[in-house]
């Protein structure tokens, strides 16, 4: 099965993951997927993520999901920039979630990193998703 929006299937299975209260789920490998799973874990939304060999050069990553007191720390995982529509965002321009209680994940020249970050380094790029 071809998947059109990589991005987008992870953040689906982890919102369905969730739901239904599961300590574990897993997804395709790449690089893009995992670095966003990198910013996620260093934002404290979720607990750890490794990589997983599943024969000859298949490999998946199996993310443990973060819950507190019985509800998941990510009450809310959306897709910002998708493949039909790409939503890009400068440093002046750079959305805040929930009035900073969130965070916006960004693609930029630097690497995949957190809005916070992106201000920091003063650079902008593509909006992947919006977490909180």
């Amino acid at each position: 099965m071809s998947v059109n929006d990589p991005i987008g299937d992870m953040l689906t299975r982890i919102r369905n993951a969730q739901e239904r209260g599961k300590s574990k789920v897993a997804v395709p490998h790449s690089k893009l997927r995992e670095n966003v799973l990198s910013v996620l874990q260093g934002e404290g939304f979720i607990r750890g993520f490794a990589v997983v060999q599943q024969g000859s050069n298949k490999a998946e990553i199996e993310v443990e999901l973060k819950y507190f007191d019985g509800a998941p720390v990510i009450r809310e995982l959306q897709r910002v920039s998708k493949p039909g529509r790409r939503v890009y965002a400068s440093v002046q321009t750079l959305p805040t979630v929930f009035n900073g209680l969130g965070i916006s994940i960004l693609s930029t020249p630097k690497g995949v990193m957190s809005d916070a970050d992106a201000r920091a380094q003063n650079v902008g790029g593509e909006v992947l998703c919006t977490v909180f």
